[in-house]
């Protein structure tokens, strides 16, 4: 892969573990992204949001 020109940008340094900080597609899905200006207003549209939420005790 690295002597392929056409498929070695997978080899980047900031290529490398895509999925776990929610890049690939599926996980900005996730995230609550591409959805257009306005929806990233929506609860959970950032990274910080989305840790933020799962860090709050619910006592409800």
């Amino acid at each position: 892969i690295r002597n392929d020109a056409r498929i070695n940008w997978i080899c980047k340094a900031n290529k490398k573990h895509r999925e776990l900080r929610g890049l690939t597609s599926a996980g900005r899905k996730s995230r609550g992204l591409g959805h257009g200006h306005r929806y990233s207003l929506a609860t959970g549209g950032s990274r910080r949001t989305c840790w933020k939420r799962r860090q709050q005790l619910s006592l409800r």
